[in-house]
């Protein structure tokens, strides 16, 4: 289904709502160069809690593509007239990569939608020279097409490990990256690394999860720290054995640390 949101029609799906479903809402937001479809690992265990969103953020998938450049506030206002849409007023909200820094930013900007925020494999901010890097990968999608960024991108993404034992998810993933709109990219390219949010992090009044691979080198374990830090109250999870892609490398463990997180909301939240 797709929906218009300001003049940009956003893709999404909707699993396990049965019709008069009163089941909290999870709402998945994904990577940078992926879609919806990375969070394949994660449905089937989610959709039998909960009613769950998947969406193809601006730029990305199935939803549209103008040209940019994008911020954050814009893919964070897509997420929130999107939700509005729907009809959903609240629900637990899960970001990767990019995916948390809208988190983050919807979080900030309309606190009264999330029950709580789990935060995977991202950052608040960035380094200064994170702007070039980000503009270099941009100029490339631009000059010789998403293909020339996928072999580096899934080095990164993925350990050594995984590329040998798990090829065929590597090329699902990889077939994301070459399928993602340049506009899109380079849009999103823009945003990503001009987050700037560390300093108001404690401004954030929901529940927090923080997850990250303990071999990202895309959002190192670090930037996840420094996140922990600077929210009080927030619970950090380090996977093993994982870098970027967390969820889809280490799937058993992302959704047992994710059920158990949710779990101690839900539970926290039902009245005496």
């Amino acid at each position: 289904m797709r929906q218009d949101v300001g003049g940009v029609q956003l893709y999404y799906e909707i699993h396990g709502d049965h019709g008069n479903d009163q089941r909290p809402w999870i709402v998945f937001s994904h990577s940078l160069a992926c879609t919806s479809r990375m969070w394949a690992p994660q449905l089937d265990a989610f959709a039998r809690s909960h009613r769950v969103l998947l969406f193809d953020a601006r730029g990305h998938g199935q939803s549209d593509s103008p040209a940019g450049p994008y911020t954050m506030e814009l893919l964070a206002q897509d997420t929130y007239e999107l939700l509005r849409a729907i009809g959903i007023h609240q629900a637990h909200f899960v970001g990767l990569s990019m995916g948390g820094m809208i988190g983050q930013t919807l979080a900030l900007e309309h606190p009264e939608m999330l029950a709580s925020l789990t935060l995977a494999d991202t950052a608040s901010r960035w380094p200064p020279e994170a702007i070039e890097l980000f503009g270099e990968r941009a100029r490339q999608a631009e000059d010789v097409g998403m293909d020339s960024l996928v072999e580096a991108t899934l080095g990164r993404w993925f350990t050594p490990d995984f590329h040998e034992t798990q090829g065929d998810a590597v090329a699902e993933v990889g077939e994301m990256i070459r399928n993602t709109p340049v506009a899109g990219y380079v849009g999103c390219s823009h945003a990503i690394p001009r987050i700037n949010l560390t300093h108001r992090l404690q401004q954030i009044s929901c529940p927090v999860l923080i997850i990250v691979g303990e071999y990202d080198v895309g959002t190192p374990p670090a930037m996840a720290q420094e996140i922990h830090e600077n929210l009080p109250g927030s619970e950090f999870v380090a996977i093993e054995e994982a870098s970027h892609l967390s969820n889809i490398e280490q799937a058993a463990a992302f959704n047992r640390e994710l059920t158990g997180f949710l779990n101690r909301q839900e539970v926290s939240a039902t009245p005496a």
